[in-house]
């Protein structure tokens, strides 16, 4: 999840199954002080055993949304990360932004460009692999999966992207490996077994016009895996999302999955619009017309939180949109990204202090959010996200 192409926007803690859930738990939130609010989830977690058992419209509201996993607290999209998230007692997991590799496996990278996410740039034997390409009309420099086998691919190590922002998080680098969507299912069925519930996941196709044109086209490859485990079903615990609207119309012929679409500025366009000639902008999508055109191929949007509430020049929030009712009035859910503890990534009305890597008044934040009307959020820190959830419920 994040702006597609300019910006973002397994066990025990060596990658092993084992350590008990709340071990996990309370590891992951010691790195940031946070133990107190994840000592109070079990209850949470318990209580939503039985979500989605009846699809996507059973899930707990507002859903909590752990994206690519708990990536507040350990490199995003890996197991490690996953397996936190869940055990924090996230309702969905954003297991997987799905790109492919040179033998066509799908993989789980933020971007194909994997030098900010991998340790590839350490690795002598893919120096001449560095090359600049044109990715989604954006010139971007770096090492890409379509360039890797999948063999190659897994001879690398996952690290923190954010490292000024989250510098307790590179405690955990070159732990994990770039995990495959196979790999994800099966510890997505794993999970499901020892809880006894459906895991619920997220996943994203990345940039699928570009891949197409490649000749790795992703929706058929998606649909596939899906279907190899059964879990292209209208009730199977998986939602897909993609930034490109064409890409969520085709998978809406390949499998009966709830579908989203994700939306970014309001004055940007989807990649596959700019390449089709298709004039219409996300300001376009948001409205009534719009968001109709979506229901007829997909259940729900996910918007950027700027879509919901504006802000001014100073980056406080101002008055919501008519975004929520809208979209509600035409049978949509909206899973708004993307809410962050660290400052920066806050509202300037919610900051407190100015250390990048120092948490605001996330809380606050939360319940502003929240008050719209949005059916759940991405947050990378599922377990603030979970306690502001509470928080709200006794209000409302």
């Amino acid at each position: 999840m994040g702006t597609q192409g300019t910006q973002d926007t397994q066990g025990s803690d060596d990658g092993r199954t084992g350590t008990t859930p709340g071990r996990r738990a309370l590891l992951g939130a010691a790195v940031l002080g946070a133990g107190g609010a994840v000592l109070g989830l079990p209850a949470t977690a318990r209580a939503a055993e039985k979500h989605g058992s009846g699809g996507y419209k059973s899930l707990p509201k507002p859903t909590v949304i752990g994206h690519r996993g708990a990536s507040g607290y350990r490199p995003e999209h890996t197991l490690g990360s996953y397996q936190l998230a869940l055990d924090m007692g996230a309702h969905i997991i954003e297991a997987g932004d799905l790109v492919p590799t040179k033998d066509g496996h799908l993989v789980c990278r933020h971007e194909p460009e994997i030098g900010g996410t991998t340790d590839v740039s350490a690795h002598p034997e893919f120096a001449d692999r560095k090359v600049t390409k044109l990715l989604d009309g954006v010139s971007t420099t770096g090492w890409f999966t379509e360039d890797f086998t999948l063999a190659e691919l897994k001879t690398l190590r996952a690290k923190e992207r954010v490292p000024a922002n989250r510098p307790h998080n590179t405690l955990y680098d070159g732990r994990w490996e770039i995990p495959t969507f196979e790999e994800v299912l099966r510890w997505r069925e794993e999970q499901s077994r020892k809880l006894g519930r459906q895991v619920w996941i997220y996943p994203e196709l990345k940039h699928p016009t570009y891949f197409r044109k490649l000749g790795l086209g992703l929706e058929e490859r998606v649909a596939k895996v899906l279907r190899k485990h059964g879990l292209h079903k209208k009730n199977s615990p998986v939602i897909l999302q993609s930034f490109e609207p064409t890409s969520i119309q085709r998978l809406n012929k390949l499998v009966d999955n709830p579908l989203a679409v994700l939306l970014s500025a309001a004055n940007s366009r989807p990649w596959d619009f700019v390449e089709t000639g298709d004039p219409r902008t996300v300001a376009d999508l948001v409205k009534p017309a719009g968001l109709k055109w979506i229901a007829s191929y997909a259940q729900g949007i996910g918007p950027t939180l700027d879509l919901i509430i504006p802000k001014d020049a100073s980056g406080n929030l101002t008055t919501p949109t008519t975004l929520v009712r809208d979209a509600h009035a035409q049978g949509l859910i909206l899973h708004p990204y993307t809410m962050r503890n660290e400052n920066p990534f806050l509202p300037a009305n919610f900051r407190k202090g100015t250390d990048v890597d120092a948490y605001g008044d996330v809380f606050g934040a939360f319940a502003t959010y929240f008050a719209t009307g949005i059916d759940g959020v991405f947050t990378d820190n599922p377990d603030t996200g979970l306690l502001a959830r509470e928080d709200f419920l006794k209000k409302n």
